[in-house]
């Protein structure tokens, strides 16, 4: 296992990332190989992998189990749920979510994408781009998910040659030209011997660029963030009963946008009161800014009434307010979604209650089609859908900021989570 010193690893900067690909693309195998290569695998773990794997009859370790974590997985050789896996370079903090490949669970690449800074998108040098590419390029595009590096996995069963690489790249970089694919690059590795993955591949000379985990390490994640709309959704109201803070009254959040310091003019929403920020706290110090996605609790200089789910903004700098949104949404629930049927909605911090007033259309994510036929929107299905809430929402596109711009619906009588979704 990496060992770092406690101090020197809690400052490091963190990635999250993603992983998709069509089944038996080699997902599971490839970030067994990163934790292997990159010596963040504990003995027991790597123990016990050996152990299923000759109980498998693998005639190698098959490094697919360290992600296949539930027993169906293990037993199938698939993997069903999003299974998420921690590991440290000296460089970074990874993240990492394994997500499903079957069409059916297109929504649980949806829950693992959500936060993530980039997307691994693997694609098998002998079947080269399918309608599952497609698919999952697509999901990255409408999470806006910034980084994108296609892996051409099992290079060794194409016998290293270039001239695929070179072919299924083109064929990408036709399609990728249809979608909002903000930065994406191409490594061809073979996850199964571990080349180009942590260390260079001597088999694949042609291949200038830099290994997987490289790539991984210099991805610039500074600029993922807005920086420019101030945004600060309450999260909980900090009175502490106590003498040495007996007149303390803080709110407590994670800054979803922009840039906080003392002294700046904000209102606070929906009540419109105008104030200024006396001080940022947080972990007994002050600081001098706030910023995404750093949790903190302000102090403001007058003494107004706020609580959770309101939102503190710049005075100059108001997001969009509105009772009737239009969304992108992914339903996850096996019940389709009921037109003028009402769920709970969660927007950062705030809980209100809506009612689903129109589908415009639902989406072909193989082909970027509009479906205008069939409205009926069932589980894994996306569409374009109007809503309104019975209080007003502070937010922003999707597109701006992807804190402000996302919404997940829940139906009361279960409490599962329906539907996620994509402001407009």
């Amino acid at each position: 296992m990496t060992e770092f010193s406690s101090k020197g690893y809690l400052d490091m900067e963190l990635l999250r990332f993603t992983t998709a690909g069509s089944v038996d693309d080699g997902k599971s195998t490839l970030i067994g190989r990163l934790l292997y290569d990159s010596k963040s695998i504990f003995e027991d773990q790597l123990e016990a992998v050996k152990r299923a794997s000759i109980q498998r009859g693998n005639e190698y370790i098959n490094l697919a189990l360290i992600t296949d974590g539930l027993r169906a997985e293990r037993e199938q050789g698939i993997t069903i749920d999003v299974a998420y896996r921690y590991f440290a370079t000296p460089r970074r903090k990874f993240i990492i979510a394994d997500t499903p490949g079957h069409v059916q669970y297109t929504r649980n690449m949806v829950t693992g994408a959500s936060t993530a800074n980039a997307a691994i998108i693997l694609i098998d040098a002998r079947n080269g781009v399918t309608e599952q590419t497609c698919r999952h390029s697509y999901i990255a595009s409408l999470l806006q998910i910034p980084h994108i590096v296609v892996c051409i996995n099992k290079m060794d069963l194409v016998e290293y040659k270039e001239e695929v690489f070179l072919s299924i790249r083109k064929t990408f970089d036709e399609f990728a030209r249809l979608l909002e694919l903000r930065d994406y690059s191409f490594v061809p590795i073979s996850a199964l011997f571990g080349d180009n993955v942590v260390e260079q591949s001597k088999k694949m000379d042609w291949y200038s660029g830099g290994t997987l985990l490289e790539v991984l390490e210099h991805v610039p994640i500074n600029h993922d963030y807005n920086l420019q709309d101030a945004r600060f959704p309450v999260q909980y109201v900090i009175r502490p009963i106590s003498d040495e803070f007996h007149d303390y009254r803080g709110y407590a959040g994670r800054v979803d946008g922009g840039i906080f310091k003392p002294g700046d003019k904000v209102v606070v929403l929906p009540e419109m009161h105008k104030t200024s920020v006396k001080s940022i706290d947080a972990c007994e110090r002050q600081l001098d800014s706030a910023f995404p996605p750093m949790s903190v609790t302000l102090q403001l200089e007058d003494d107004i009434d706020v609580s959770r789910g309101d939102m503190i903004v710049k005075e100059n700098n108001l997001p969009q307010i509105s009772q009737d949104l239009v969304v992108m949404m992914c339903w996850m629930n096996p019940r389709p979604m009921q037109l003028n049927g009402k769920y709970a909605l969660k927007h950062t911090t705030r809980d209100v209650r809506c009612i689903i007033k129109e589908v415009h259309h639902k989406v072909d994510v193989n082909t970027l089609t509009k479906i205008e036929g069939d409205l009926e929107v069932k589980m894994n299905d996306i569409a374009k859908v109007s809503i309104r809430t019975t209080k007003p929402l502070f937010f922003d596109s999707y597109s701006r900021n992807r804190r402000t711009g996302a919404l997940v619906l829940i139906d009361e009588g279960t409490n599962e989570t329906v539907g996620v979704g994509m402001i407009e």
